[in-house]
């Protein structure tokens, strides 16, 4: 029998989905439980709610806080942190690629390097270029990777996964689905996995 499945759905430029794609592999394994990578792009679900861009900037107090639980979090977690000097961060490139790649046993160290370059680096996430090199670090076909991201196929998926996020319900990233049962949130990753194994 195959292991139980979690869905998480992130966003490249969330600040918690960070915390969430540096811990999800791990915390998987240890519960016995498959990861479904689900990359999608928050920007147009927050213009459906009316949102322009991210709440954290909208609100600035609610944005200044969240930029000091990140390094709290970062610390008990041991993770890198570097503030992004643009947020969020749009990221097509690697999510076309997370996309096209989903079923892919190296999907999940290609995302984590690509959140390590926002959250650790403050690189530019949003450029092919930076795309390529991490796909070239990894010692993978990168122009052929990048070619079948860039193709009219995986650019309508990616709006359709997108559209898709909004239809489940999905207002922000980290979310997680154990079949039908939704957590939002880095701090619902846990009980997620739990739920998750305790369905098995």
């Amino acid at each position: 029998m195959s292991a139980p499945a979690i869905e998480f759905w992130f966003d490249f430029g969330s600040s918690y989905s960070y915390l969430s794609m540096m811990r999800i592999e791990a915390g998987a394994a240890q519960a016995g439980v498959a990861v479904e990578w689900k990359p999608f792009l928050l920007g147009p679900v927050f213009q459906a709610l009316g949102w322009s861009t991210s709440p954290f900037v909208l609100q600035k107090e609610k944005g200044d806080y969240m930029w000091i639980d990140m390094q709290r979090q970062c610390r008990k977690y041991g993770l890198p942190w570097k503030k992004p000097g643009n947020f969020p961060r749009a990221a097509v490139p690697p999510t076309r690629i997370a996309l096209a790649n989903a079923g892919q046993p190296w999907v999940g160290e290609f995302c984590r390097r690509v959140m390590l370059l926002n959250f650790a680096e403050d690189r530019d996430i949003d450029r092919p270029e930076t795309a390529l090199e991490v796909l070239r670090d990894m010692e993978l076909p990168a122009p052929a990777l990048w070619e079948q991201a860039q193709s009219e196929e995986w650019r309508a998926r990616l709006r359709a996964q997108t559209a898709a996020a909004r239809w489940r319900g999905i207002f922000g990233a980290p979310t997680f689905f154990v079949g039908r049962e939704m957590f939002w949130g880095n701090d619902r990753l846990d009980d997620a996995l739990a739920c998750c194994k305790s369905a098995a």
